[in-house]
């Protein structure tokens, strides 16, 4: 139950401690400098295409609004448009084509030093000669993903950016909405529902991907800092529940992130410097005439650099990430392109080499801590006929977690106390489908198959005999298969309907789940919609698990092995109105029954994998656990109007497990009430010439605490490590949570170039929130172990 002292450990040896040293850093360079006069202005290109068939629309006119006198221009064959020398600032453009609904893009950024590319889709109009205004504002609330009518949403760039506390990660930036909890503040892993951050399932460009964090644990989706690169991320969709068909393997939400292409007309750069990495990116054409393009970034940390020159303020702690995706359309075969990441993370801490100083249990170890992930990628993209284009994905992909443990004896000579090393390698070929059978009817298919590799060992002192004992062993491969194919039906302008099935097989030992999934939308005006959504949904366990080995009777076998699929009916009833041209309030009640879910097989235990908070489980499981989540939430949004936004969000929710006890019983992340509130304004101090615009962003959360499990104190005390009241699990929770972020940065567009300066600062208050409480064995008592006070990340970033 809860955090092991060992985990404990883990969390003070390779946490970022640099929030207590740089405090000195002078804001002074948080101002700018130096005006001009001139009007500086920049082009707006991108490509227009049929939402379902993603042919070119050649003709559709784009215009921008607000423009005196009127600037437009015509898309060419391939859908390509350009409109040139649009000045600074948020602007906004309309796009319209006969046949087609029209679209506004609204408050897109416009600056000096890089050309904002767009990808436009066009929805095709059901009802010919019926023209039907669709604002991106009023319509960023549905996803990219046309298949998902229930709990999704799309999010840009620009959100992981600018919201307070986000850190360019798209993980961060989705704390600021419903359903959403994280009551911490050094991981990212977030619990979507009550489901444990394990039901995560990060996806890019149409395959699944390892967890793309730096500092990650094995079988989690959550780390310290985030892989992924802003520069080469555009609009992606975040689900929260009831997915359409095409998704698999994922019992709580779905990160589906798409990739940008870099500038094909020009070279363009991006730098950035700041106290979590430093960044450099480049992108551009191959060739003038060619309109491949290559985009790419390599991140250091800043951390690292500095104690290369005497400047330890986390001395052992280094990460550096590349990430990178290249264009290469032709005439014939179609269009492929070639992406990936990779980041190599390390934490390396040495125990105190003076016993009287040791205070806590962790004081005289030594630890190692490697987390290495990688994911490359081609994909192939070609229109067959008119109505039907087909993508097919080949990743293969790879991870590394290491961690080692050795303990100083009063001689200061290190004794091994741990060693840990998990590797995972996929190979993913997926291939989809898309037919436009007509107007209202689109069929989308596609099968998934996947190769894992994996070599796991875990070795570790035996408290009894204290002599090393071999816990984990295996390697091998095996293989999973998903087929999928759903059907949407706009019935009518007020009708959506969307049904489907999803396959998944794992070949292992052969558990599989055919899942059915429908949703259907109905508007009760222009301005009112209802939805409702169902899907099953499975996942298999972390690897670990199917390979823990047990020895009865001399004999050692694995009882895990054939432990079947996790699974989870998802209920959602969905009501969305449009308050005004840019406010929205959207309401989602949800029910989720989870079985067949791994408990431990002691029917006195309470254990069950729903509680999971990283890694895996050596436990002997069988699959008769069940739970339950079931909630409501509120979401009301202002988009940008007039320099300011803002995003409430809140969440009243219950998470309800049952092990072989049969006793109900609140998970780990029962945190029952979840509030948020995001909110920004801009403020030009050049309206005239949009030169310099200060942004003022902020997020406050408060969540209900998670769950604990009372300490059985004298048992602790006599078998040295945390031990729990297993009867009273979780039945008492930490205190509330309460952070306030703050964002504050100055931009500067110049001839050729944008600045921009930004200072975040993470609980603002520096209010004590409760992390964990454990047990230490040197001074015998229960300690409380405290969540990161005041951290400002000071950064600075120029395009060119």
């Amino acid at each position: 139950m809860g955090k092991s002292n060992k985990e404990t450990k883990r969390y003070h040896k390779t946490r970022f401690n640099f929030h207590r040293h740089i405090l000195f850093i002078s804001i002074s360079l948080f101002f700018h400098c130096s005006i001009f006069s001139q009007v500086y202005t920049q082009n707006i290109r991108g490509s227009i295409v049929d939402k379902v068939s993603q042919l070119p629309l050649a003709g559709a006119t784009v215009v921008l609004l607000n423009s005196d006198p009127v600037k437009g221009t015509t898309a060419d064959a391939e859908g390509n448009f350009k409109l040139p020398d649009v000045p600074v600032g948020k602007q906004s453009i309309k796009i319209s084509l006969l046949g087609f609904k029209e679209l506004i893009l609204q408050n897109l950024v416009v600056n000096s030093g890089k050309e904002l590319i767009v990808a436009i889709a066009l929805e095709e109009n059901i009802i010919q000669g019926k023209e039907v205004v669709v604002t991106a504002e009023l319509n960023k609330n549905r996803p990219l993903n046309d298949m998902a009518l229930v709990s999704a949403r799309t999010f840009s760039v620009e959100e992981t950016q600018k919201y307070a506390g986000s850190f360019n990660d798209p993980a961060r930036m989705a704390l600021a909405y419903a359903g959403v909890v994280q009551a911490g503040d050094i991981k990212n892993d977030i619990s979507i529902r009550g489901n444990s951050p394990n039901g995560l399932v990060w996806r890019m460009e149409g395959v699944d991907i390892p967890d793309p964090n730096h500092f990650s644990y094995v079988g989690s989706s959550g780390g310290a800092i985030s892989i992924l690169s802003s520069q080469l991320l555009t609009n992606s969709d975040f689900l929260t529940g009831a997915f359409p068909a095409e998704y698999g393997n994922a019992l709580s939400g779905v990160f589906d992130l798409r990739l940008r292409k870099g500038n094909n007309e020009k070279q363009e750069f991006t730098a950035q410097i700041g106290f979590l990495g430093t960044d450099l990116s480049t992108e551009g054409p191959f060739k003038k005439g060619y309109e491949g393009s290559y985009l790419i970034n390599y991140r250091y940390s800043t951390l690292a650099l500095l104690a290369k020159i005497g400047v330890p303020l986390a001395p052992g702690t280094v990460f550096q990430d590349l990430s990178f995706n290249v264009w290469l359309p032709t005439k014939k075969i179609g269009n492929f392109s070639v992406f990936g990441l990779g980041g190599l993370s390390s934490g390396i801490t040495e125990g105190i080499k003076d016993s009287s100083k040791w205070v806590n249990s962790f004081d005289p170890l030594n630890t190692t801590q490697i987390s290495n992930t990688g994911v490359v990628g081609i994909t192939h993209t070609k229109n067959l006929g008119s109505t039907s284009f087909i993508k097919t994905v080949l990743a293969v992909s790879e991870t590394e977690n290491g961690y080692k443990e050795d303990a100083l004896n009063t001689h200061y000579v290190a004794l091994f106390k741990d060693d840990q090393s998990y590797f995972q390698n996929k190979i993913t070929l997926s291939s989809t489908l898309n037919n436009k059978l007509s107007q209202k009817l689109n069929l989308r298919s596609g099968i998934i198959v996947t190769r894992l590799g994996y070599s796991f060992s875990k070795s570790a002192v035996n408290p009894e005999t204290n002599l090393p004992e071999q816990l984990l062993n295996a390697e091998g491969s095996s293989f999973t298969a998903q087929a999928f194919s759903e059907l949407s039906y706009h019935a009518s302008e007020k009708w959506t309907l969307n049904g489907g099935l999803h396959y998944l097989h794992f070949l292992l030992n052969n558990s599989n789940s055919l899942e059915p999934r429908a949703s259907a939308q109905y508007k009760l005006s222009s301005t009112q919609s209802l939805s409702f959504g169902y899907g099953l949904h499975s996942q298999l366990q972390p690897l670990g698990v199917y390979f823990t080995d047990t020895t009865i009777n001399g004999i050692k076998y694995q009882p895990n092995k054939d432990l079947g699929l996790s699974k989870s009916h998802h209920f959602v009833l969905a009501y969305d109105k449009i308050i005004n041209e840019h406010m929205r309030i959207k309401v989602e009640t949800y029910y989720q029954w989870l079985f067949n879910i791994p408990v431990a097989e002691d029917a006195s235990s309470t254990f069950s994998i729903l509680n999971l908070q990283n890694g895996y489980t050596t436990q002997t499981l069988v699959n008769s656990g069940t739970g339950r989540n079931y909630g409501i939430e509120l979401t009301l949004e202002q988009f940008m109007l007039k320099n300011f936004y803002c995003l409430f969000s809140t969440s009243l929710f219950n998470s309800e497990y049952r092990a072989l006890d049969n006793i109900w019983r609140n998970t780990y992340y029962a945190a029952n009430y979840n509030f948020t509130l995001t909110l920004g304004k801009e403020i030009m101090l050049s309206e005239k010439h949009k030169k310099r615009i200060i942004g003022l962003n902020m997020k406050t959360i408060y969540t209900g605490g998670y769950r604990k499990t009372p300490i059985d104190l004298a048992q602790s005390a006599l078998e040295k490590e945390t031990v729990y009241v297993q009867n009273e699990a979780f039945t008492q929770r930490y205190p509330d949570y309460f952070r306030i972020d703050i964002r504050l940065s100055v931009k500067r567009n110049f001839a050729k170039l944008t600045s921009t300066v930004s200072l975040d600062v993470q609980n603002l208050t520096s209010y004590k929130n409760v992390r964990m409480q454990f047990f230490d064995p040197v001074t015998g008592a229960v300690k409380t172990e405290y969540q990161v006070p005041l951290t400002p990340v000071l950064s600075y970033r120029v395009e060119f």
